[in-house]
């Protein structure tokens, strides 16, 4: 992702910001709030709301999505890796047969469009975040098609960032080729890719380097008493604390793969400590916040999705349950009924004009993941 620098006058440090996107036209207006109580979503639901996404955002020619409605260009290359995971999302789900051909499809989009995953071309490729989201996504293709293409592309990805990235003098992974900072959107998705390719490949030096980055995260980028996750780390500087859940979501998967692999209770107790500063602190009214004011941060919440049902389902942890069930249904209730397309502040109704499908994401991607109330 692309991130925006500026300079502290008082102490002439630099601080990235992460996700300070550019905007794409003109936002849509919030409506006002909505007060109903909303009823509880189901796997049709889940179903009706994949279907629409992908009528109004999927690309069927470049097998890729849209960035808006409007229907004019991509979305960020960075952001295909996410909802590829959706793809596979629905995949697990339905174990649909077509859903797998869309699986092998987005592979071959995102081939096709983004030089056949040559991690060496720096046009294509010009942060290491971006890199490490496919990385990831590859993995899991594999785990899920034993295609062995997705993953000697994972792997090969895998070593072009670790390569570029890792800093073996202070420890940490930056995000840009400059090496201008370390950021927790590319350590804690490399903790979570090196546990993937650690299990498909048995090869312990990945789950090394998943506890090594951990590790280095935990002390660099997590308050140990709240639970919440800086952005950024620049040299020797205080982190950077800015709240965004897509951190916040891998930071919980990363310990929850971790725990997963060697039982060890401190890295569940992490995750539990990250999702609870994420309830309890940010958003309003027991809901998510509404990033994305029409830019790419509108995907964060669906990154946070995958990682916070992970912890509910992989690391037994029911108790947020009916919080994530909250969010789901009151962001199903106020979708635009028109199109079944829902938005990133799950508390107003989606406006029924032009929308970003980054802002359309994130319901889609929790209702495929959490299980609907019986």
């Amino acid at each position: 992702m692309k991130k925006v620098f500026y300079v502290m006058a008082m102490s002439m440090l630099i601080t990235a910001v992460s996700c300070s996107k550019g905007t794409e036209g003109t936002k849509p207006v919030d409506t006002k709030p909505v007060e109903t109580t909303p009823t509880s979503f189901t796997a049709a639901d889940a179903t009706t709301a994949y279907t629409a996404f992908n009528r109004y955002f999927y690309n069927t020619s470049a097998k890729l999505y849209y960035s808006t409605t409007r229907r004019d260009g991509l979305a960020a290359i960075w952001t295909q890796a996410i909802y590829w995971d959706m793809a596979m999302n629905v995949y697990e789900r339905t174990k649909d047969p077509a859903q797998l051909t869309m699986i092998n499809d987005m592979y071959q989009g995102g081939f096709n469009q983004y030089d056949g995953y040559n991690w060496d071309n720096t046009t294509t490729w010009f942060i290491y975040d971006d890199m490490m989201w496919w990385v990831m996504a590859l993995a899991r293709a594999n785990q899920l098609t034993g295609n062995d293409v997705y993953l000697q592309k994972a792997i090969a990805g895998f070593n072009r960032v670790w390569n570029g990235s890792y800093d073996p003098a202070n420890g940490g992974m930056f995000w840009d080729f400059k090496h201008s900072g370390k950021n927790a959107c590319i350590n804690y998705p490399t903790v979570i890719a090196a546990m993937r390719l650690y299990k498909i490949t048995g090869d312990a030096s990945y789950l090394d380097k998943a506890k090594l980055i951990y590790s280095w995260s935990k002390a660099n980028l997590m308050d140990a008493v709240t639970g919440r996750i800086a952005d950024h780390k620049i040299g020797n500087n205080a982190p950077g604390y800015e709240d965004y859940t897509y951190n916040q979501g891998t930071a919980i998967g990363a310990a929850v793969a971790l725990y997963k692999e060697t039982k060890e209770v401190g890295y569940l107790d992490d995750a539990k400590l990250v999702a609870g500063y994420t309830q309890t602190k940010m958003g309003s009214n027991g809901l998510l916040p509404a990033e994305g004011d029409f830019n790419e941060q509108g995907v964060l919440k669906a990154i946070f999705a995958q990682y916070m049902v992970q912890l509910i389902t992989d690391g037994g942890q029911s108790q947020y349950l009916d919080w994530v069930r909250t969010n789901i249904n009151t962001g199903w209730k106020n979708r635009d009924t028109d199109r079944n397309l829902t938005f990133r502040n799950y508390a107003i109704h989606c406006p029924t004009g032009d929308i970003q499908s980054y802002e359309a994401s994130s319901i889609v991607t929790f209702m495929q993941l959490c299980p609907p109330q019986q």
